[in-house]
């Protein structure tokens, strides 16, 4: 089994707003993330929320999706990781980690890494556009649970990855626009151009 776990939790500053409840197309951000991961093989969905928690759990309302809080995640990302992480059902394998605001996420990308886990062709599954590294990251959890459970502060997984980089398998990505995400407002308009681009004429 692999369970996707949407990073919900931030309360974003620099956009002044939580990044997660920006619309787009009608919808928040969130809702297009955990819609995506919905659609795809993965076996189970987990939102992670925290900051306007019960504006997030609005947002994915409808959604075949599990809700976890995190009360800590104003200590950074690991936190919200590692809350995804310690729900997930019995017998999940592997975990795959996605983000809230990035919203040009795929089904078929997300279906391409799990395939490689299914595969057993690697316990660190990357989606790589050219040079660019992006998300989702896919940890097989018999090789890694224990070092996700020991992760601290707003790094993420990146700490892993970096550590370890014989033991990551690359997923090649046509396109990087699906690794888009929201910092800044300039980012936001920018994510709405690429969104109207990709769905002009009913695409």
């Amino acid at each position: 089994m692999i369970a996707a776990v949407v990073l919900a939790a931030g309360a974003a500053r620099r956009m002044g707003r939580p990044k997660q409840l920006l619309p787009l197309a009608g919808r928040p951000l969130v809702w297009h993330v955990a819609a995506a991961a919905c659609r795809s093989t993965v076996d189970e969905v987990i939102v992670v929320t925290g900051a306007r928690q019960a504006a997030v759990a609005a947002a994915v309302a409808g959604l075949p999706v599990r809700l976890v809080p995190n009360p800590r995640w104003r200590s950074g990302q690991a936190s919200s990781l590692k809350s995804g992480l310690n729900v997930v059902s019995p017998g999940t394998g592997a975990v795959v980690f996605l983000l809230a605001d990035q919203p040009l996420v795929t089904p078929a990308l997300l279906d391409s890494v799990a395939a490689v886990y299914r595969a057993g062709d690697g316990s660190i599954v990357v989606p790589v556009a050219g040079e660019r590294r992006g998300n989702p990251v896919l940890f097989a959890l018999e090789n890694w649970r224990r070092q996700l459970l020991d992760l601290t502060g707003d790094t993420g997984a990146r700490a892993i990855i970096a550590a370890h980089p014989e033991r990551v398998v690359t997923v090649p990505v046509a396109d990087e626009t699906v690794f888009f995400d929201v910092d800044t407002p300039a980012d936001y308009e920018e994510i709405i151009r690429l969104y109207q681009t990709i769905h002009s004429g009913g695409a």
